[in-house]
């Protein structure tokens, strides 16, 4: 247990942290699993957008993902 009272706090972000960025992580892999099967890119595009505007991920790799994502719709819909 952390001892001093900055180490208490630094304590207490890094869980706060640590569950936005899991939520975060888990609704990325929801909606694109969702997408591919339902064919609904607009709301995997925002998912992943927001989550590259907060820093969870990079901006490079949300466009990479919903390339790829868009890639496999239009797969599918031929």
């Amino acid at each position: 247990m952390p001892i001093t009272k900055s180490a208490r706090k630094a304590l207490k972000q890094s869980l706060k942290r640590k569950n936005r960025n899991s939520k975060k992580k888990t609704a990325i892999k929801s909606v694109v699993k969702k997408t591919v099967k339902q064919t609904d890119l607009n709301k995997a595009q925002s998912v992943i957008d927001k989550a590259a505007k907060t820093g969870y991920i990079h901006r490079n790799k949300a466009a990479r993902l919903k390339s790829r994502l868009a890639k496999r719709i239009s797969k599918k819909s031929k």
